[in-house]
């Protein structure tokens, strides 16, 4: 199937959207979008062939806490042969039900190794633009940035500096504590 991504009708279709929003992008609506995450779409030029652009754009902050849990996971999961992810689950009144003592035991385990690789500062991280042709819709753009919070303005931003090519990232590795750690800092 061809990328539909490319096809001029398809990218009237966004243009006209995208004109209606006031914005130069439309949000693609989804419940992951946060203050440090954001998904849209906005059109613009990959080699020389216009495109509508698939991008997930997210603070370094946000990108350094899902690596360090990624890595938790790993040690979890070679600590504990029997460890699955943790499932959280509502009881009837939205509530979390409580965790059995193996998952608790796992969880604790887990924000142990968190914390030791954050003050270890084992998890460093930088600006960058990943690009992927071979998306089913456009190209896709996987952006961090270090940025406090994925605004408008931010958006704005990247994209004009994304379409003019005067994107300059920053080279520099970073490395964050969470948050509730207030005897640092």
């Amino acid at each position: 199937m061809e990328n539909q991504g490319f096809d001029p009708k398809e990218i009237e279709k966004f243009k006209a959207k995208i004109k209606a929003s006031g914005k130069s992008y439309v949000v693609i609506e989804s419940e992951d979008n946060s203050d440090d995450y954001m998904n849209f779409h906005f059109v613009g030029d990959f080699d020389g062939k216009e495109v509508v652009f698939d991008v997930a754009l997210y603070t370094l902050k946000i990108q350094h806490a899902s690596e360090i849990y990624e890595m938790a996971e790993h040690e979890a999961a070679k600590k504990f042969p029997e460890y699955q992810a943790i499932a959280y689950e509502e009881d009837e009144n939205g509530d979390i039900a409580p965790l059995g003592d193996l998952e608790e035991e796992i969880g604790l385990y887990m924000a142990e190794v968190m914390e030791e690789l954050e003050e270890e500062d084992a998890v460093k991280v930088q600006e960058h633009v990943d690009i992927d042709e071979n998306i089913d819709f456009g190209v896709g753009l996987d952006v961090g940035l270090n940025v406090d919070k994925i605004t408008p303005e931010v958006i704005e931003k990247f994209i004009k500096d994304f379409t003019n090519d005067t994107l300059e990232l920053d080279p520099t590795y970073f490395s964050f504590q969470m948050e509730g750690d207030d005897d640092e800092e």
